[in-house]
């Protein structure tokens, strides 16, 4: 009797293994099957999307007109951090409630349009808000916009990597970064010039805000016409939010290398202390009027679009660690040169290198962290690191706007350089690349 059960319970097990082999089959067709209607969506959602949000993002403009409606490096800092706090948490509630579902494209239209919505009304409080109504409605809009965009980092990074095959990931973000980024500097100069110097519309940074917004909503509508998402072969069991909390430590330490790349995350996002007083500081040491901020901002987007193409296409050829290794290098490098050479020419080098490397650091975390571990568990992993980096990087400004009111810039940016070679020696010493590490 028991060598029957046995039997019934091994041809039991061949045959669900022969099915998830099946499904699994049928799931590579699928992707390869809709690659290039997946491909041009995904391209034009990361083009213009990325084209829009680098206007918000970028350490430019967003950072001056802070400083200019409040008149404190502190106010700078506080809202830098209450959107890296919107960020802490919403990652972790998106991947509950997605990682049980077998499309998760609904939830991504949500999150995304709610998170470009934020930047609607940055850009509608500065034409009907002033004094300290105006600032705290941009602080109060930079948290949604840090909760929707936590979010929302998680939902399209798994689409991304159900719909996209490893060997073409880093190409896709490197034409769309690329052209994203042009468009991005090209506005970036118009805004600074035409919409920022002359006050358009009466507020020159709202109409900047504006734009930013149309570009964002005009990538969204194209993903959502052209994706096609495929079903998993097999999804985790829905699960409370409390529950997987408690998963977090044993989805840790089951791959130490993953471990490691936390840690170099967070020292990294650390290192963001100073990036929003780069600007401020060359205020300080040059002047920095609207023309200037659209001058440097075209050097930051602009190395950004540049450099996207390389990095693309040198994480598709060798893995993303190199990328990240020599985008940490040339960000300690583009800080050195901002501290030491205070000629325009060097200056804007120095943006430009800063562009460049935080584009290799953004595209290089990002790919890597869908390499480690195995599919189920992805969107609790994207939300591990989503968190991780949320959580230094809201401290990050709050601190480095007090440390810069009471200490000055230089030693903001000395502890930012603390923070990125503390990064680079353990990832040259304890994360190998994941890539290599599965085909072994």
């Amino acid at each position: 009797m028991d060598a029957k059960i046995e039997e019934t319970e091994d041809a039991a097990q061949v045959a669900a293994d022969d099915d998830l082999a099946v499904r699994e089959a049928a799931y590579e067709k699928f992707v390869w099957d809709n690659l290039k209607r997946n491909y041009i969506g995904n391209y034009l959602h990361g083009m213009l999307g990325m084209t829009g949000f680098r206007l918000v993002n970028a350490p430019t403009f967003l950072p001056a007109y802070l400083h200019a409606v409040s008149g404190s490096n502190a106010i700078v800092g506080l809202a830098l951090a209450l959107q890296q706090l919107g960020g802490v948490i919403s990652p972790i509630v998106g991947a509950t409630k997605i990682e049980h579902r077998t499309k998760v494209m609904p939830a991504a239209i949500w999150m995304g349009s709610l998170g470009r919505l934020a930047i609607l009304g940055m850009a509608l409080a500065g034409w009907f808000l002033t004094g300290q109504a105006l600032v705290g409605a941009l602080l109060f809009c930079m948290l949604m916009f840090g909760i929707f965009m936590g979010a929302q980092r998680v939902v399209f990074s798994l689409l991304m990597s159900k719909v996209i095959p490893i060997s073409r990931r880093g190409r896709l973000q490197a034409w769309r970064n690329a052209t994203g980024g042009a468009i991005a500097a090209v506005l970036a100069g118009v805004a600074g010039t035409y919409f920022i110097q002359p006050n358009l519309f009466g507020n020159g940074y709202s109409t900047t805000f504006l734009f930013a917004f149309v570009l964002t909503s005009f990538g969204l509508w194209a993903l959502q016409l052209l994706l096609k998402e495929p079903a998993p072969p097999t999804v985790r069991a829905q699960a409370r939010i409390r529950d997987r909390l408690k998963d977090f430590p044993a989805l840790i330490a089951q791959d130490k290398a993953y471990g490691f790349f936390l840690v170099v995350q967070m020292l990294a996002t650390s290192a963001r202390i100073a990036t929003p007083f780069y600007i401020l500081y060359v205020g300080k040491v040059i002047g920095a009027d609207g023309a200037t901020l659209g001058l440097l901002s075209f050097a930051f987007l602009g190395a950004d679009t540049a450099s996207n193409l390389v990095w693309g296409y040198l994480g598709d050829k060798t893995g993303f660690r190199l990328v990240l290794v020599l985008s940490i290098i040339g960000w300690v490098a583009a800080t050195l040169m901002l501290l030491n050479l205070h000629e325009p020419t060097w200056i804007f080098a120095s943006f430009a290198v800063l562009g460049a490397s935080l584009s290799g650091y953004m595209m290089a975390s990002q790919t890597m962290i869908l390499e480690f571990g195995n599919r189920d568990d992805l969107p609790m992993r994207i939300a591990v690191s989503a968190t991780a980096e949320s959580i230094t990087a809201t401290a990050g400004p709050l601190i480095g706007g007090v440390v810069a009111e009471v200490y000055g810039y230089d030693v903001v940016f000395m502890a930012s350089l603390g923070f990125l070679a503390a990064a680079l020696l353990i990832l040259l010493s304890a994360v190998r690349e994941p890539r290599r590490r599965l085909a072994g």
